[in-house]
């Protein structure tokens, strides 16, 4: 057994998760540790960037262009901020603020209408929420849209992607219609075992290209914003006026170039492990995964069963097993729940019989079986 029966609060979801020994998502806690680790190994004499500039900073963006096949690249101390100005970029550039997105785009949903509200853009919603864009939506638009931002993998309907070749269809129309393209890729990195692809042959299909440095790359903050040099010398402009010249940014781009260089690398292990858990939960009663098989180290768990029914189980399968699944459960119109699950280290501490144990507790107790 594993935790002990307490208050309603020790009862609850995440409490449960927080006590267990194992916890399968992550690649563990965010606290200040993750900075110590970071900076371990880092000679204290070197000297800060300020506002901006400096060696240490500018290498480290010369570095990540070089990655994603663009000649240039502007660190921003937020993906939100750094999105927001290039759409504003391109719309500035066409002279139409017009810009094309996915219903549940970041920008749309999480963003308090940051993109409306300061920059006056009208975002043209594309595709059914429940699905990705497609060729056939993108050709519905018209020439007064400045820019169409894609998403990869599409976070809200469970990490989705198109096929490689429609991406490449959809870049070559957008080129024809003078149509800027956006690489929303947050977590870029972890859809290159999928595509089978380089960083620098999926963003060639794109004019500019955002990436985060504290998903699945695990860092504190950060992302990169990469195009050509007259793309990035006004997002530098931009970037000043929203207040993102820090006097120093070195805890963020020094701990987003330690935790790249630690797990860039490891992300056909992530995607492997997520296909695999996966599986896990596809076998287990009222339970399926989306995508069915994951195209990325993320996918969405969907139950048939109430919310409240499912905390209770896995609050049971928690301390019968020290195994965290999720600590967050969402309510679904139809009556069911859902939840997220993004892979990083923390997988492979698991042991598997703890895992199979964890599996077949829940399928029972979803089934309705004593134990």
């Amino acid at each position: 057994m594993y935790g002990n029966e307490g208050s309603s609060d020790k009862k609850s979801l995440k409490a449960a998760f927080d006590r267990t020994v194992y916890q399968v998502v992550g690649h563990g806690k965010r606290n200040v540790g993750v900075l110590q680790q970071a900076f371990s190994g880092i000679d204290g004499e070197l000297d800060s960037d300020m506002y901006g500039m400096g060696p240490s900073l500018e290498a480290f963006e010369a570095n990540m262009a070089g990655v994603l096949g663009k000649a240039s690249a502007v660190f921003f101390p937020s993906g939100t901020m750094a999105q927001q100005i290039a759409l504003r970029i391109w719309c500035d550039r066409k002279g139409t603020k017009r810009v094309a997105y996915h219903p549940l785009c970041h920008l749309e949903i999480h963003e308090e209408d940051g993109l409306k509200e300061l920059h006056g853009i009208e975002p043209i919603l594309l595709a059914d929420k429940d699905r990705l864009i497609g060729l056939e939506d993108v050709q519905q638009l018209g020439e007064d849209v400045s820019c169409l931002l894609l998403e990869l993998p599409q976070r809200e309907i469970g990490g989705q992607l198109p096929p490689f070749e429609e991406l490449v269809a959809i870049s070559e129309f957008c080129r024809e219609k003078d149509i800027k393209l956006h690489l929303d890729g947050a977590r870029l990195f972890e859809v290159l075992p999928y595509y089978q692809k380089t960083a620098a042959e999926v963003c060639v299909l794109f004019d500019s290209v955002y990436i985060s440095f504290y998903k699945g790359i695990g860092g504190i903050a950060g992302a990169i914003l990469a195009g050509e040099p007259e793309f990035t010398k006004a997002s530098k402009v931009w970037k000043r006026r929203h207040g993102g010249d820090l006097i120093s940014l070195y805890p963020y781009y020094l701990s987003a170039d330690y935790y790249y260089e630690q797990r860039v690398g490891k992300m056909d292990l992530y995607y492997r492990q997520a296909q695999e858990l996966a599986e896990w939960y596809n076998r287990c009663h009222q339970m399926k995964t989306v995508p069915a098989v994951p195209v990325s180290n993320m996918f969405h768990v969907h139950a048939d069963v109430p919310k409240e029914r499912l905390e209770h189980s896995l609050v049971e399968v928690y301390r019968e097993t020290g195994v965290g699944l999720t600590a967050v459960l969402k309510e679904k119109a139809d009556g069911g729940c859902s939840f997220e699950v993004s892979l990083g280290d923390r997988y492979g501490e698991v042991p598997k019989d703890r895992m199979q144990l964890t599996f077949e507790l829940l399928d029972q107790k979803l089934r309705g079986e004593s134990l």
